[in-house]
């Protein structure tokens, strides 16, 4: 593990999170969405973001597809790669958080030891959300044909063909996304954040 020289400090500024949460009116978190390919992450989130938007707050989501055009464009698709790509990924979600932005990430990220990672990094605005499609739905849907081409072995080491999956043991909430309508699982993570008062402003204001 790389560690920073030892004459970097943090800096703190004038203005706090509680501040900036304050003037939002919210608070900053992080909802990880984790799932298969095909589970519907990137729809659900793209949801809420319109939901939460609708409703006057600063939500910003985090794509796995659109990091890897620049953020991670240097990174493949073996496991270190991967744990690298989180970890980047956990640390942006963790500054826009903190600048008081409701943020939804939506990754495979396979690993749970990684996601783990990310949990300490944001801390407690962190929300597993665990996007849980069996595989034969998310083959069935395979917008990208990219499980037709692991299965022709075209692409190496793929999430839930031929490399693991680690489904989330105590996600924050699970979504059976064959059984729920995209309706009602934007309702159900937006449930989600109002019972963790993470639509609120910070007690006190």
């Amino acid at each position: 593990m790389t560690h920073p020289p030892r004459n970097l400090r943090r800096h703190e500024g004038t203005v706090s999170r509680l501040d900036r949460e304050r003037l939002l009116g919210q608070r900053g978190a992080v909802v990880w969405f984790t799932g298969l390919s095909g589970s519907g992450k990137s729809t659900v989130a793209r949801a809420v973001e319109e939901r939460l938007h609708a409703a006057g707050r600063l939500v910003y989501v985090l794509d796995g597809d659109n990091v890897r055009h620049g953020l991670c464009k240097d990174l493949g698709f073996s496991p270190a790669d991967r744990t690298e790509n989180i970890r980047r990924i956990g640390h942006v979600a963790a500054l826009l958080a903190d600048a008081g932005a409701i943020v939804l990430c939506a990754f495979i990220s396979p690993y749970r030891s990684d996601r783990a990672q990310v949990r300490d990094v944001v801390g407690a605005g962190f929300l597993e959300v665990h996007v849980d499609a069996p595989l034969g739905v998310c083959e069935t849907r395979d917008p990208k044909g990219l499980y037709a081409q692991a299965r022709a072995g075209k692409i190496p080491e793929f999430t839930g063909v031929t490399a693991p999956y680690e489904a989330p043991e105590h996600p924050d909430l699970r979504l059976p996304t064959g059984a729920l309508s995209l309706a009602e699982s934007a309702a159900a993570v937006h449930d989600l954040l109002q019972k963790r008062g993470l639509l609120a402003p910070p007690a006190g204001s």
